[in-house]
């Protein structure tokens, strides 16, 4: 009796909850599935990424091949990422999507086999992991387009943050306490091959969600250099990708190299990271209840001004507490920023000719962008590093913080468009 009491009590509670959400903002049933499969999804990730960068350095202790691996990673990505398109047109976006997260599962497979043989086969591992994570991003990026209406995208989005950042709170902590708790290089082993086991509970999790064939099977990417020509804001927004990818192509990698340089302990690492993924979800439930259009040059802004003064930490002295400092500021502001770039992108797929059917275009060129510019931040710390030594470091990532100013003026509207918006709204 009393179970049943409590069972009445959190149906009433979640029903409550449900009410007070406007019915236009409530979320489908497909979008709260494609939720759950990101977790599973970024719980495997966060578990493996981080540590595959650690284990790479552990065998190898350089900067040179984790910066060379990744730039192989994100250089394939949109060659990838046309072909993973290609089959969303042809065949639907689940299609791509369960590609990709079943290959996922497959390349930490072959991690967990191979150990410390990755390192002789790096530039492999490299390329298809650019090859796995670009079906996957393809086919989840087209589906949080589909499952989400413009009515309820940014809460779809803050919440899916969430969610994602939750996945990289528990991800992280568990791995490091897996390694510390082993000898020599065995917890990486079973960190990967836990990693593969949830890789492959979100490939049987992405069943829930049908297939649905498009009826628009044409595949319009050679016909973006026109769209580019006619269609100014659009452009602007994927130099953004490109602006945005300076710092995130570092970020990426760089910082648990950096704590593991200072702490030397996995789990420590692992530990920190529950501390920024929190930071990350707060950030997230302020943008779900505050976030709106309008305010979006101010939060570009204020995430820059943010990346600045963290960098500025590093400039004055590379310390466990300045690297520490830095990551906080970061982990407030990447959601901050990404929420609202991506929030922007979206709307303004639903402004392009033929009435949403280049979004999956329009995925390909955004992630094409902001892999571009992934590569050359990595390619300039790498160079840097070879030649200058790590005194470069803070300077590159203050370099790549200043130039997200760049975002704020190109996403803004022109005055011409401002004025046109203006009399939009008049009519």
């Amino acid at each position: 009796m009393q179970l049943q009491h409590w069972r009445d009590k959190w149906s009433d509670w979640q029903e409550a909850r449900r009410l007070a959400v406007p019915a236009d903002r409530r979320l489908s049933k497909d979008a709260i599935v494609s939720q759950f499969i990101h977790f599973c999804f970024q719980f495997g990730a966060s578990m493996s990424g981080v540590f595959l960068s650690l284990y790479l350095w552990r065998l190898t202790h350089s900067l040179w091949i984790n910066g060379m691996f990744n730039i192989l990673n994100y250089g394939i990505a949109p060659f990838a990422y046309a072909l993973g398109g290609l089959i969303i047109k042809r065949k639907d976006r689940m299609v791509t999507y369960r590609l990709g997260i079943a290959f996922i599962a497959l390349y930490y497979l072959v991690v967990v086999f191979a150990q410390e043989r990755v390192v002789d086969y790096y530039v492999l591992f490299g390329l298809f992991a650019g090859i796995t994570g670009s079906f996957y991003w393809a086919g989840y990026l087209t589906l949080m387009y589909d499952v989400s209406t413009e009515s309820n995208r940014i809460r779809y989005l803050a919440i899916n943050m969430i969610v994602f950042t939750l996945a990289g709170l528990i991800g992280p902590a568990l791995a490091g306490y897996i390694i510390s708790q082993q000898d020599g290089l065995k917890g990486y082993t079973i960190v990967f091959a836990i990693a593969f086991f949830m890789f492959l509970l979100a490939t049987l999790g992405s069943f829930k969600i049908k297939t649905k064939e498009s009826h628009h099977k044409a595949y319009y990417l050679k016909f973006m250099g026109l769209l580019m020509n006619k269609n100014k804001r659009w452009v602007k927004s994927l130099f953004g990708f490109s602006a945005m990818g300076l710092l995130q192509g570092i970020m990426l990698f760089l910082p648990s190299i950096l704590l593991f340089q200072i702490v030397g302990r996995e789990d420590l690492v692992g530990y920190l990271g529950v501390l920024y993924a929190s930071l990350s979800i707060l950030t997230g439930l302020f943008i779900s209840r505050y976030g709106r259009e309008e305010r979006a040059q101010l939060f570009l802004v204020i995430s820059t001004i943010g990346y600045i003064a963290g960098t500025l930490f590093l400039v004055w002295k590379m310390s466990l507490a300045t690297v520490v400092g830095f990551m906080i500021i970061y982990s407030i502001c990447a959601p901050l920023q990404g929420n609202t770039v991506t929030s922007f992108y979206f709307r303004l797929i639903g402004t392009l000719p033929l009435k949403g059917q280049l979004r999956v275009e329009s995925v390909v060129m955004r992630e094409t962008f902001l892999n571009w510019g992934r590569v050359l931040s990595i390619l300039l710390l790498i160079l840097t590093y070879q030649y200058i030594g790590s005194e470069s470091l803070p300077w590159v990532l203050l370099s790549a913080s200043v130039f997200q100013f760049i975002l704020a003026w190109l996403l803004g509207r022109s005055p011409e468009e401002k004025e046109t918006k203006r009399a939009e709204e008049a009519v």
